[in-house]
């Protein structure tokens, strides 16, 4: 039995692409509007560093949660994953809509 056999790798693929491409979407629409390119908030310099912080201690949180009740890899990864593609998700919305 291949040890990676009980981890479906394959449960990841879609929401690891989704975290990728907003999270690149994010970066490129926050470039455009540092370089006045695109509309942006004032504020979104700072928001873009205070955001990080509780991002990742929250998806640590979940991840970690997912771990202690005895979930597969997979599913710890996607605790992780889930939250920082809907917030990623929520930003890409955020920044694209035009005023």
């Amino acid at each position: 039995m291949h040890p990676l056999s009980h981890i479906h790798l394959s449960n990841l693929i879609a929401p690891s692409f989704q975290l990728f491409a907003e999270a690149q979407m994010v970066v490129t629409l926050r470039l455009a509007g540092m370089l006045g390119l695109w509309p942006v908030a004032r504020d979104e310099a700072h928001r873009m560093i205070a955001e990080k912080a509780p991002a990742l201690i929250g998806a640590a949180a979940d991840a970690q949660s997912a771990a202690l009740s005895g979930q597969r890899l997979d599913q710890i990864m996607l605790a992780a994953i889930t939250p920082l593609a809907g917030a990623a998700r929520d930003n890409r919305l955020r920044l694209s809509a035009t005023a």
